[in-house]
């Protein structure tokens, strides 16, 4: 998913091309200003004044050499400064229009690219939030594009390799230009609740499918969110608060948490849904052996009409379309995915269709 990383160091080498022509006239100047100072005895700024004037062609006359050394040192001085003035031109306009070709065809690409996407996720919004999602999706891998019009963050996205589409988030025609219609969920994550109410909203109208996260900064913001739209509300603020609790009262709940989230046990959350050409239909959780096989442990069940087994037993019968609840290592995870799928046969060794 990289963004023309050809591209961004082209349109830095451009920006350093024209600051070295700049300080090239620059040093021209303070070294003509030097010799009409030292050779002709005068002020500073007179000397300076005779330099630029001589460098850029102008010439208005006031002030000439009246020495023989001084009119030697003009004469290289006009040749060298000119040269260095026409290079600095030169230079400058071809690092322009490169930089214009490099940004019209990195627009070009990167729309290409926006076109292409199916079964993404569009993230609204790269704050001290969003910022963090797009830093867990990049880990996951998923197919994803930010819409920011912040230029800092926007060159900070672009450095990570992230397509970024610079618009307004709230407006119809850049959801649509992120391939709303096609996309697989939405987080709107933009520092005002009003304008995560009217991306939500916008979004639902557009793909009604699709599944929505939107970050609430205040907590009656909620139900309106809820109300527009939104599949799940976040509040930062909220969790915050609860995890604050957790850690004053129940620290190594709180450390243990901790250490899934930042990944130091290698272990992982997954949800897998179990498909109708799956091994595990109609078996037993007991008789999957997917803990003594794949070292993973189911946390719950949510059946395909809402109902949720928390913990559950051995005799829990795995059914197609049962939402799987996991945690364990990545590499299994992956297995039981696929197996879920009905991609692969079951790998374990006693597993029996009933």
């Amino acid at each position: 998913m990289s963004l023309m990383p050809t591209g961004t160091s082209s349109l830095t080498g451009n920006y350093r091309r024209i600051l070295f022509a700049l300080l090239a006239v620059a040093v021209a100047i303070g070294f003509g200003a030097a010799g009409f100072y030292l050779i002709e005895g005068w002020s500073l700024l007179d000397s300076l004044y005779v330099a630029a004037q001589t460098v850029t062609t102008v010439g208005y006359g006031d002030l000439t050499p009246a020495t023989r050394n001084g009119r030697i040192f003009s004469t290289i001085f006009m040749l060298a400064g000119v040269g260095v003035v026409l290079y600095a031109l030169t230079a400058t306009v071809h690092a322009i229009v490169q930089s214009e070709l490099i940004a019209t065809f990195g627009q070009r690409r990167q729309s290409r690219k926006m076109s292409k996407l199916r079964n993404h996720f569009i993230i609204c919004g790269a704050g001290r939030v969003g910022s963090h999602l797009v830093r867990a999706l990049l880990g996951s891998k998923e197919p994803f594009i930010v819409i920011e019009r912040d230029p800092q963050k926007v060159a900070e996205l672009t450095n990570l390799g992230v397509i970024v589409l610079v618009r307004d988030a709230t407006l119809e025609e850049s959801l649509r230009e992120a391939g709303v219609e096609y996309a697989r969920g939405l987080a709107a994550c933009l520092p005002d609740d009003a304008d995560n109410v009217y991306v939500v909203l916008t979004a639902r109208d557009l793909n009604p499918r699709m599944h929505i996260v939107a970050r609430a900064a205040e907590e009656q913001a909620e139900p309106k969110l809820i109300r527009a739209g939104a599949n799940r509300v976040v509040a930062p603020t909220i969790i915050g608060g609860h995890r604050m609790a957790m850690a004053l009262t129940k620290p190594a709940v709180d450390d243990f948490i901790g250490s899934i989230t930042a990944n130091k046990l290698e272990l992982a959350f997954e949800q897998l849904e179990v498909g109708p050409s799956s091994n595990l239909v109609g078996q037993k959780l007991s008789e999957t052996n997917i803990r003594s096989k794949l070292d993973i442990v189911t946390v719950s069940i949510r059946r395909s009409d809402g109902q949720i087994l928390f913990n559950p037993s051995g005799d829990a019968i795995v059914q197609s379309g049962d939402i799987l609840i996991a945690i364990g290592h990545a590499e299994s995870l992956m297995k039981l995915t696929a197996l879920a799928r009905g991609t692969v046969q079951s790998p374990m060794s006693n597993v029996q269709r009933r």
